[in-house]
This record gives structure tokens, C-alpha cells and sequence, in this order.
């Protein structure tokens, strides 16, 4: 377990709700229609305080996890206005206590900004979800527009200190970890994205399937 992330979380977890409303109203339609695509067992990374689970449909059995305590105490109190079950646990994306191909669908929301060891942590999830299993993110990743990507390179040392990284390469870190990306979608910018990646056994050339849009 990594301590210091779990200490930096465990104090985000005072103010984390403080910012969820208008993000909810801008970026919440876009989460909801990603994790529609839920199916079959189901693993949340960084339940945070729970904000996500009424954006998850409903009747699906979910083992949520989160390095934080703290932010787990949180999510607990929402779990009951799931119309399905949520499962929390204390855990490290990167260190996951979950056979081989045990799940069908992993999902993040604005979490591979905040793993200390991104392609480690989406490793684990590649071996812990089963052959063709999918995996479905909502991530902020560096913008691949010159002056902003700049901007958020010079920023991502002092946000580093508080919260999330602004400047990841989450798409190519997907790839990386050995999944085939099966759709990559803008919402905001180029900096907010839809990420969805497939399990396969073998090599795939990876696709991307977007509106017109290649991705960044």
C-alpha cells in the first residue's frame, strides 16, 4: 500500500464533494452514458466518496475500491441509494487482491491521473479482468494543444503536491498496459476523454473509434 497517496487522498476526502456539483451537471450525462456499457461483474477504481454510483446503471452488483479510507467512509453512505449492491474495498489499484479473470467490466473515473505507477495499476486491471472483459474510463489526460499542454506541464508539480496529475498520457498508457482501445472519445477539449479498452489474448491493432476525431 502506498502510504503517501493514501494520506493525500484521505485529506482530499473533506472537500472532494465541494467540487462535484458543477462537474456533475457539465461532465455527469457523459459518465452516465459510459458506464451504461456496464456488464457482468463489475470493479470500480477510486470510488472516492461515492459520487459516481448514481451514474451506474442500476441492478449491477459492483466492488468499488479506494486507497483511502477516509474517502471510503464517504462512499458508504451512498451505497444505499444504489438500486443494486456496491461492495467497498480498501485497496491498491496497483496491488489488487483479486484472482486472474475474475471481471467482465473495470471502470475509472478521473482516477489514472491520481496512480503514482499508471501503467502498473492498468496492468493489474488487465490481469484481473477475464479474456474479451472491458474496461471503461472517464480520464483527463495532457492536452495535445501546444500552449495548453505547456501550461499543464507547469502546473502538474504543484497539483502533484494536493491531487491529480494534469499532464498523463492515458491513452498511450493504456496501450502500454496491453489492452486494444476500442473507442476514444473528446468530451472537453482534448483533455477530457471517454476511454474504452478491450482484453484480447492475443495482438490487435488498436482502433480508434471516434466521431471524426483521432486520438490525442
Amino acid at each position: 500500500m502506498d502510504m503517501d497517496t493514501q494520506r493525500k487522498w484521505d485529506k482530499a476526502s473533506r472537500t472532494l464533494d465541494l467540487f462535484a456539483f458543477a462537474d456533475d451537471r457539465r461532465l455527469g450525462p457523459h459518465k452516465q452514458r459510459l458506464f451504461s456499457k456496464m456488464r457482468g461483474a463489475t470493479l470500480m477504481v477510486a470510488a472516492g466518496t461515492g459520487n459516481d454510483f448514481k451514474f451506474f446503471p442500476p441492478n449491477m452488483h459492483v466492488v468499488a475500491i479506494d486507497i483511502s479510507p477516509k474517502m471510503l467512509e464517504r462512499a458508504a453512505r451512498k451505497t444505499a441509494e444504489y438500486e443494486g449492491s456496491i461492495e467497498l474495498r480498501e485497496m491498491d489499484v496497483c496491488n489488487l487482491d483479486f484472482a486472474e479473470a475474475t471481471f467482465d467490466t473495470v471502470a475509472t473515473a478521473c482516477t489514472f491521473c491520481s496512480v503514482p505507477k499508471p501503467i502498473v495499476g492498468l496492468r493489474e486491471l488487465r490481469r484481473v479482468l477475464k479474456p474479451g472483459g472491458q474496461i471503461l474510463m472517464f480520464e483527463h489526460v495532457r492536452s495535445a494543444i501546444g500552449p495548453l499542454g505547456i501550461l499543464m506541464d507547469l502546473m502538474t508539480p504543484l497539483f502533484r503536491r494536493i491531487g491529480p496529475e494534469l499532464n498523463r498520457d492515458t491513452v498511450g498508457n493504456v496501450q502500454k498496459a496491453g489492452f486494444r482501445l476500442r473507442r476514444v472519445e473528446n468530451v472537453y477539449l482534448d483533455v477530457v476523454k471517454i476511454i474504452e479498452g478491450v482484453k484480447d489474448d492475443g495482438h490487435i491493432a488498436e482502433e480508434y473509434l471516434q466521431s471524426g476525431i483521432r486520438a490525442a
